[in-house]
């Protein structure tokens, strides 16, 4: 999936913590088979490849999963689509980048959307030249799922997997993961402590690769404003919604986490300084000073 992966496992022996280990990440390998848009032998790439207009069955796995991804795009009014992958193309976002004419943007933004590529009952069609989805925003959250369901059935009571910057945290309560929220622009500084357990922690920004997200809506880079981050007992949702709430813009995103139960934590970086936003729901996952001292201290 074009990142690293770390992974940490506890259990009652040393090879049960292992296997555990190994477990996750094959399972992370196969999930990279069926979803990977860098291998065009993967399953989602064959798909992604399809002649214009030729309708064909897709394997049940990946139709549950892009039907999933569908949904999400639906409930974020498409700040989230995996359809992007016109404009990604039409922007270079994996390549030197380019400016873009209007012209051309009108064509990208026609390959986008769920009239560019459907799937319904199972079969699949690429309706629209250039047209391809993108995992980028939910096949992390995907396979950390899988990854995860691997690690508890082989055995392992606590770890955590880390999927290039979006983390499972297994655990119970009382032995509950620290996690460090970093300043979107300064990123060897910790703004926020999480205490995390049963949860994935996802987090988007455009610091690091500006230009790197565009809006599905307008077909616009985002501006480098920030970062969202997102606490889910579902991997699949906390990396879909980081990239949308991320698109909507600060106001905008934190309103609609806010009215839909999100914890969600938005870092925006103004003239003044940097402010922080957590929803309502984000609080409960908030360390107190006295457990962030108490690590401090344990883990100088």
């Amino acid at each position: 999936m074009g990142t690293r992966v770390r992974i940490v496992a506890e259990a009652s022996h040393d090879s049960v913590a292992t296997a555990a280990s190994e477990a996750a990440l094959r399972e992370i390998e196969r999930m990279e088979g069926l979803l990977s848009t860098w291998d065009p032998g993967s399953a989602l790439g064959r798909l992604n490849a399809l002649p214009i207009g030729t309708s064909v069955e897709v394997e049940e796995e990946l139709a549950a999963l892009l039907s999933e991804a569908e949904a999400w795009a639906e409930r974020t009014g498409r700040a989230f689509d995996p359809t992007v992958g016109a404009l990604l193309d039409a922007w270079q976002v994996r390549g030197e980048g380019r400016v873009l004419s209007d012209q051309a943007l009108r064509g990208a933004l026609a390959a986008t959307g769920p009239g560019a590529m459907t799937i319904s009952g199972g079969r699949a069609q690429r309706r629209a030249a250039g047209a391809w989805i993108d995992s980028g925003a939910f096949g992390k959250g995907a396979a950390l799922r899988s990854a995860a369901s691997a690690a508890r059935h082989s055995g392992a009571v606590r770890f955590l997997i880390d999927l290039g910057g979006q983390i499972w945290a297994e655990a119970e309560a009382e032995a509950a993961w620290s996690v460090e929220v970093a300043h979107p622009r300064e990123r060897h500084r910790t703004v926020v402590r999480l205490r995390v357990h049963g949860v994935s922690v996802a987090t988007s920004g455009a610091s690091e690769r500006p230009g790197h997200l565009v809006d599905p809506r307008n077909g616009r880079p985002v501006t480098d404003w920030g970062s969202v981050t997102v606490v889910s007992a579902d991997p699949l949702e906390a990396d879909a919604l980081s990239t949308a709430l991320y698109v909507m813009e600060p106001e905008v995103g934190f309103e609609w986490a806010q009215a839909h139960g999100v914890a969600a934590l938005f870092l925006e970086a103004t003239p003044e300084g940097l402010v922080v936003t957590p929803t309502r729901a984000m609080e409960a996952w908030q360390a107190t000073a006295r457990e962030t001292k108490h690590e401090q201290s344990s883990h100088p």
